[in-house]
Protein backbone atom coordinates (compact mmCIF):
# COMPACT_ATOMS: atom_id res chain seq x y z
CA UNK A 1 0.00 0.00 0.00
CA UNK A 2 1.11 3.64 -0.65
CA UNK A 3 1.77 5.94 2.34
CA UNK A 4 1.86 9.45 2.65
CA UNK A 5 5.14 10.93 3.91
CA UNK A 6 5.72 14.69 4.02
CA UNK A 7 2.87 15.53 1.88
CA UNK A 8 4.11 13.55 -0.78
CA UNK A 9 2.98 10.02 -2.16
CA UNK A 10 5.26 7.46 -1.98
CA UNK A 11 5.43 4.99 -5.22
CA UNK A 12 4.90 1.52 -4.71
CA UNK A 13 3.79 -0.89 -7.49
CA UNK A 14 0.46 -1.56 -6.13
CA UNK A 15 -0.96 1.76 -6.84
CA UNK A 16 0.77 1.96 -9.94
CA UNK A 17 -2.65 1.52 -11.75
CA UNK A 18 -4.95 3.86 -9.66
CA UNK A 19 -5.48 6.21 -11.84
CA UNK A 20 -6.38 9.15 -8.84
CA UNK A 21 -3.01 7.88 -7.30
CA UNK A 22 -1.89 9.28 -11.25
CA UNK A 23 -3.36 12.89 -10.92
CA UNK A 24 -1.97 13.09 -7.34
CA UNK A 25 1.39 12.06 -8.76
CA UNK A 26 0.76 14.26 -11.40
CA UNK A 27 1.72 11.39 -14.09
CA UNK A 28 -1.71 11.79 -15.52
CA UNK A 29 -3.82 15.47 -16.08
CA UNK A 30 -6.56 16.69 -14.48
CA UNK A 31 -8.01 20.65 -14.29
CA UNK A 32 -7.07 21.24 -10.15
CA UNK A 33 -9.61 23.11 -8.68
CA UNK A 34 -8.22 22.62 -5.39
CA UNK A 35 -5.51 21.19 -3.37
CA UNK A 36 -4.17 21.13 -0.31
CA UNK A 37 -1.61 18.58 1.91
CA UNK A 38 -4.41 16.40 2.46
CA UNK A 39 -6.96 16.54 -0.92
CA UNK A 40 -6.96 17.22 -4.24
CA UNK A 41 -10.22 18.48 -6.24
CA UNK A 42 -11.32 18.15 -9.85
CA UNK A 43 -14.50 17.98 -12.02
CA UNK A 44 -15.85 14.59 -13.11
CA UNK A 45 -15.27 13.41 -16.60
CA UNK A 46 -18.94 12.18 -16.95
CA UNK A 47 -20.47 14.34 -14.92
CA UNK A 48 -23.51 14.02 -13.62
CA UNK A 49 -25.20 17.29 -12.81
CA UNK A 50 -24.03 20.92 -13.53
CA UNK A 51 -21.47 21.03 -11.31
CA UNK A 52 -20.10 17.56 -10.32
CA UNK A 53 -16.66 17.47 -8.63
CA UNK A 54 -14.68 14.48 -7.18
CA UNK A 55 -12.94 15.19 -3.60
CA UNK A 56 -9.99 12.65 -2.89
CA UNK A 57 -7.04 12.10 -0.63
CA UNK A 58 -3.75 12.28 -1.65
CA UNK A 59 -3.06 9.25 0.56
CA UNK A 60 -4.20 6.28 -1.55
CA UNK A 61 -7.50 4.56 0.53
CA UNK A 62 -9.47 2.02 -1.61
CA UNK A 63 -13.07 3.17 0.24
CA UNK A 64 -14.42 4.24 2.72
CA UNK A 65 -14.96 0.54 4.16
CA UNK A 66 -11.24 0.83 4.29
CA UNK A 67 -10.91 3.62 6.68
CA UNK A 68 -10.04 3.23 10.53
CA UNK A 69 -10.44 5.51 13.60
CA UNK A 70 -7.00 6.86 12.87
CA UNK A 71 -8.63 8.45 9.66
CA UNK A 72 -11.03 10.42 11.42
CA UNK A 73 -9.00 13.58 10.83
CA UNK A 74 -9.12 13.02 7.27
CA UNK A 75 -12.36 12.58 6.89
CA UNK A 76 -13.32 15.29 8.62
CA UNK A 77 -11.12 17.19 6.64
CA UNK A 78 -12.17 15.93 3.37
CA UNK A 79 -15.89 16.61 4.30
CA UNK A 80 -14.93 20.65 5.08
CA UNK A 81 -13.10 20.73 1.43
CA UNK A 82 -16.80 19.89 -0.25
CA UNK A 83 -18.89 22.20 1.57
CA UNK A 84 -16.13 24.68 0.54
CA UNK A 85 -16.30 23.69 -2.90
CA UNK A 86 -19.58 23.75 -2.86
CA UNK A 87 -19.61 27.41 -1.76
CA UNK A 88 -16.58 28.09 -4.16
CA UNK A 89 -18.73 26.84 -7.14
CA UNK A 90 -22.48 28.37 -6.16
CA UNK A 91 -24.38 25.31 -5.61
CA UNK A 92 -24.46 25.46 -1.70
CA UNK A 93 -27.23 28.25 -1.37
CA UNK A 94 -29.70 25.59 -3.54
CA UNK A 95 -28.01 22.53 -1.80
CA UNK A 96 -25.78 19.56 -2.82
CA UNK A 97 -24.84 16.21 -2.28
CA UNK A 98 -22.27 14.35 -1.38
CA UNK A 99 -21.80 10.75 -2.52
CA UNK A 100 -19.10 8.09 -1.61
CA UNK A 101 -19.94 4.77 -3.52
CA UNK A 102 -18.14 2.10 -1.80
CA UNK A 103 -18.20 -1.27 -2.88
CA UNK A 104 -18.64 -2.42 -7.25
CA UNK A 105 -22.38 -2.80 -5.92
CA UNK A 106 -22.97 0.42 -4.78
CA UNK A 107 -21.30 2.30 -7.78
CA UNK A 108 -17.69 2.27 -7.06
CA UNK A 109 -15.72 2.01 -9.99
CA UNK A 110 -12.54 3.66 -9.17
CA UNK A 111 -11.11 1.84 -6.50
CA UNK A 112 -9.53 4.66 -4.53
CA UNK A 113 -11.84 6.80 -1.90
CA UNK A 114 -13.52 9.84 -3.37
CA UNK A 115 -16.33 11.91 -2.79
CA UNK A 116 -18.63 13.07 -5.59
CA UNK A 117 -19.75 16.53 -4.80
CA UNK A 118 -23.40 17.68 -7.12
CA UNK A 119 -25.16 20.41 -7.72
CA UNK A 120 -26.94 22.48 -9.94
CA UNK A 121 -29.72 20.70 -10.91
CA UNK A 122 -32.55 18.73 -8.73
CA UNK A 123 -32.28 15.62 -6.85
CA UNK A 124 -34.54 12.81 -5.82
CA UNK A 125 -35.26 10.84 -2.95
CA UNK A 126 -34.32 7.91 -2.29
CA UNK A 127 -31.18 8.17 -5.36
CA UNK A 128 -30.38 5.24 -7.63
Amino acid sequence: MESQESGSLKEEPLMADCIFCQIVAGGIPAKTLYEDEHAIVFDDINPQARVHMLVIPKRHVVSLDDTHETDASLLGQLMVVCAKMARERGIAGSGYRVVANTGRGAGQSVFHLHFHVLGGRQFEWPPG
